[in-house]
């Protein structure tokens, strides 16, 4: 486990929309854009092997995409590379970051210089939720899948523990980019259950008034 002294203070940068990266978990990519293939082949040399996703962020006025503030740096654990030149890889989040500026220089990807203060509890596992009811969250989880049209493995998740559960589905789960900026920026596991569920609700109601599950 990389320790956050060890961190650097410029990372290169995977702007993905809808593509949500949290500490612990790990996330398969499939690289095929140039600039991008640069990065993965940069990173590769590297020891830590680490990229850093950030979702997108439109600013008025700016040309080409913005960057929200805080991201979550992953390291290369698997990757493979297809026979004409794309890269299979898995990132396995290590510990958020804000973002402090861009970097300029000759790569043809992005890079930012960052800050890790104020996230140090993501070096430290929450198995655990103490005001999590599992059951009524799965209950609402097999009506949001219903709706969607989606299966699942339900023993499995009745197994896993709190935090690879909460944290497996605030990535999965088709939310909007917005929606994956407020999970990924919870302090806690027990906010981003919070907001995982408000979140699963709001989709069932259609967007609608309704009572919220507690």
């Amino acid at each position: 486990m990389i320790k956050h002294a060890d961190l650097p203070d410029t990372i290169p940068i995977f702007p993905l929309g809808g593509a949500l990266l949290l500490p612990r978990a790990r996330l398969p990519l499939h690289v095929f854009e140039p600039r991008y293939l640069q990065m993965i082949e940069d990173a590769l040399k590297t020891s830590s092997r680490l990229i850093g996703m950030v979702q997108p962020n439109v600013v008025p006025g700016r040309e080409g995409p913005g960057l929200q503030t805080i991201g979550c740096v992953g390291r290369i654990t698997q990757f493979s590379e297809t026979e004409d030149g794309r890269y299979m890889i898995t990132l396995a989040g290590i510990s958020r970051f804000r973002v402090l500026a861009e970097v300029e220089g000759f790569a043809p990807y992005r890079r930012c210089e960052v800050s890790w203060e104020g996230f140090d509890q993501d070096h430290r596992s929450e198995k655990t939720d103490v005001n999590f009811k599992r059951q009524p969250f799965l209950d609402a989880l097999s009506r949001y899948f219903d709706v969607r049209g989606l299966s699942a493995d339900w023993d499995a998740l009745k197994d896993a523990d709190d935090e690879l559960l909460i944290n497996s589905l605030s990535m999965m789960l088709d939310f909007a980019d917005e929606d994956k900026q407020a999970l990924l920026e919870a302090p806690s596991l027990s906010t981003r259950r919070e907001t995982l569920v408000t979140l699963i609700e709001y989709a069932l109601r259609g967007g609608g008034e309704g009572e919220m599950m507690q």
